[in-house]
């Protein structure tokens, strides 16, 4: 395979780490390395797979002889500099909110709608965190049966807000442990032993802008406007994977056992459920893996076609830098 050229704008984040994590475990064909950030981070020395690199300042020259950009540094940032990317011929696979409702860009989770990903036209965007979870745990199901309804509650870890809101957790627990005086400058309320079930900004109808990332996406993902989607988005005091319980309705009548024969089956994902034994995923034993797993899976009584299940995956990962660097390794037999 030809090794390409590739640059992390935003390397200094959570994601943009992440992603230089994974690119060296999955041994993706690089051939040269460009760590991007704002000029406030530029300077610094990353290590990647044994040699030192300095971080440069985003500008015009950036890109030149690029192939893939992964944008992580916020939605302006992508905005500001995506289109001059793709100008100078590097494809821009986005991990921002900046482009994923554009009709012209691809919003593709690859196990989901891979092939999405080759109708681009410079720009391909990574669905949000928890729309990424969702999608890989419904498609299967959708696939199979239909889907007509979700309702989605999110339990989102701290890290969905990157490395301050972690950093404003770890001081949380010191200083209650300390008999310290709790601050909370990252979240409006303390997040220690609470929940806060407000994530982003609300509009008119009382919808959050999280909510409605998980409801446009999923339908834009699956190209079905016709699916009923409701959602709450809850941040809670974990440090990382995010959980959703999801009730779905289906066309099709969908057994428990046959949802989990599908389910086991679907690629990326693990079906751990077991009640009796206590088995069921959890954050504190998801963190740090590639899988998004499943588990609780049973029917709801109250609707004919209705189930239940319980969703978690490492957000920083399969929610993003791994997501990334999949529809990365989708377009390598693709590129010039």
């Amino acid at each position: 395979m030809n090794k390409v050229n590739v640059a992390i704008l935003g390397a200094t984040g959570a994601v943009g780490q992440e992603l230089l994590e994974i690119l060296l475990e999955r041994q993706f064909p690089i051939n040269s390395l460009k760590l991007l950030a704002s000029p406030r981070s530029a300077g610094r020395e990353l290590e990647f797979n044994g040699q030192k690199f300095v971080i440069e300042a985003v500008s015009a020259e950036s890109f030149k002889d690029v192939d893939i950009a992964f944008f992580c540094a916020g939605g302006s940032v992508s905005q500001e500099w995506a289109q001059v990317a793709t100008n100078a011929g590097a494809v821009v696979i986005d991990n921002t909110s900046a482009f994923r409702m554009d009709p012209n860009v691809p919003l593709v989770v690859p196990e989901v709608n891979g092939e999405a990903a080759l109708n681009h036209q410079g720009i391909i965007a990574n669905p949000n965190c928890s729309t990424i979870i969702m999608a890989m745990a419904l498609k299967p199901i959708y696939n199979a049966v239909g889907i007509k309804r979700v309702v989605v509650s999110t339990y989102q870890a701290v890290s969905g807000a990157g490395n301050p809101a972690m950093d404003e957790l770890k001081a949380q627990v010191l200083a209650y442990a300390n008999d310290d005086e709790i601050k909370a400058e990252v979240f409006r309320y303390q997040i220690l032993f609470n929940l806060i079930p407000h994530i982003d900004v609300a509009d008119e109808a009382g919808y959050t802008k999280e909510e409605w990332k998980m409801i446009n996406e999923t339908k834009k993902i699956f190209g079905d406007d016709n699916i009923q989607i409701t959602a709450t988005t809850v941040r809670v005091p974990v440090m990382r994977s995010h959980s959703e319980s999801i009730n779905i309705e289906t066309q099709e009548k969908l057994t428990v056992e046959q949802c989990k024969e599908i389910l086991a089956k679907a690629p990326g994902i693990k079906v751990l459920d077991d009640l009796a034994n206590y088995e069921y995923p959890m954050p504190l034993y998801t963190s740090g893996d590639d899988y998004v797993w499943v588990g609780r899976i049973r029917e709801d009584l109250t609707v004919e076609n209705g189930l239940n299940i319980w969703v978690v995956a490492d957000q920083i990962r399969k929610g993003a830098a791994l997501n990334a660097v999949q529809i990365g390794e989708y377009l390598l037999p693709h590129l010039r």
